[in-house]
């Protein structure tokens, strides 16, 4: 199945180059060119992978990336003619994946969007002997292939990177992971930005599942504490 990817770009000759570019290497190419048109299409059909200009008019890049992160991990590509390194920040902090600087070089914007499928399709591997009885501890059931969250017997509905997350607490029980740890397993090496990504998807994750036995270790990081543990 093909990924599907929306750019939104107001300038018709960045936009033309940049979906000519995806097209040709297969992708599925929709493009619209204000905020407005993206957060209807987001509602209606959302992609697989947005790449976002920061000067758009109305709702600009900044706040379009903004909404889709409350919501969904979509990986999401920054471009932007302002290559100062507090909007570049800015931009990460707000959940972009990565950031491209006009003028950029089309094949490295294709590059990096292969790399962000790549990391998004492969970061967890699946079994088939982890598909058919989940992954346990405690209440907590996963199962990797559907990626399928349970709390007792009521499914829970999760964001990739919180799937990710709980798969790599549920492989190590009891485990301490540091913050950076977390960041670099869950967003990749890549990642510009702040670890405080870490503590909001835990508390995102603390906020749908009532009870969840992922607790802090204080000045260093999170754990998943086991009922095993607990008895002892």
């Amino acid at each position: 199945m093909k990924h599907r990817i929306v750019v939104v770009e107001d300038d018709r000759n960045i936009r033309d180059i940049v979906s000519a570019y995806l097209m040709k290497e297969g992708y599925q190419v929709t493009v619209v060119e204000t905020g407005e048109e993206a957060m209807e299409l987001w509602k209606n059909n959302p992609p697989d992978m947005w790449i976002l200009d920061i000067m758009l008019p109305g709702i600009d890049g900044y706040e379009l990336c903004k909404r889709i992160r409350q919501e969904s991990d979509v990986p999401i590509i920054i471009i932007s003619a302002k290559d100062d390194e507090l909007d570049k920040i800015l931009g990460l902090e707000l959940g972009g994946d990565d950031y491209l600087t006009k003028p950029f070089s089309p094949r490295e914007m294709v590059a990096r969007v292969k790399r962000l499928f790549k990391r998004v399709d492969h970061s967890i591997p699946s079994k088939q002997e982890e598909e058919a009885e989940g992954l346990h501890a405690g209440s907590l059931v996963l199962y990797p292939e559907e990626r399928r969250v349970f709390w007792g017997d009521d499914e829970v509905e999760i964001t990739a990177k919180e799937f990710e997350i709980l798969y790599i607490f549920i492989h190590n029980p009891n485990r301490a992971f540091s913050r950076e740890e977390l960041l670099t397993k869950v967003w990749g090496e890549d990642y510009f930005g702040s670890d405080r990504a870490v503590d909001d998807l835990i508390k995102r994750l603390r906020k749908k599942i009532d009870g969840l036995p992922v607790e802090t270790v204080w000045g260093y990081g999170y754990r998943l504490k086991t009922a095993k543990e607990e008895s002892e």
